[in-house]
């Protein structure tokens, strides 16, 4: 399964034991170790992570995306969106990305993240809303969140593992 668009040159497609390295290289950043539960800073974590990723698809409660950028030497990635908790009844679901570091402020995770609502609000009828939600400290994502549409609702109270408030920002159904 790809998602594509015709405006953006991003590509998310499900990911692969092939994308090891890459997944390696993009954990390797501290920034994005601070904001991820589950990192993948050596070859068995990153394994593990391919694995929890793939068995998620097949019990249908995550779809984590890959998401690659066309590049001289093909494609490289740039970035991982995830939806989590859809399902055919459910009316609300929630979002979730990063971006590697090389790609970071050239709007790669606002495009990212609108391919993947728009493809969880056609993949899900019954969907409503799509929750993205974020750390206080987290600006950047606060950004993320507005560029693609997403609307801040509340503060969240602190809750393990996250030790601060948080950030809920809502896209309702187009």
């Amino acid at each position: 399964m790809l998602i594509e668009s015709a405006s953006s040159n991003l590509v998310l497609r499900p990911w692969c034991a092939d994308d090891l390295d890459a997944l390696l290289a993009a954990y390797r950043d501290p920034v994005l170790r601070q904001w991820t539960r589950m990192p993948a800073t050596t070859a068995a974590e990153a394994r593990l992570w391919l694995d929890r990723v793939r068995q998620h698809w097949d019990d249908g409660s995550r779809y984590s995306f890959a998401v690659t950028e066309d590049d001289v030497d093909g494609p490289r990635l740039v970035a991982n969106v995830v939806l989590k908790g859809a399902a055919l009844d459910r009316p609300r679901a929630e979002v979730g990305y990063w971006t590697a570091a090389w790609a970071r402020g050239r709007g790669v995770a606002p495009r990212a993240v609108t391919m993947l609502s728009g493809w969880a609000f056609e993949r899900f009828p019954e969907l409503t809303h799509l929750d993205l939600m974020h750390q206080v400290d987290n600006v950047a994502s606060c950004r993320v969140a507005q560029k693609s549409g997403y609307l801040f609702q509340e503060v969240l109270p602190a809750r393990p593992p996250f030790p601060l408030d948080g950030h809920r920002h809502t896209l309702a159904r187009p």
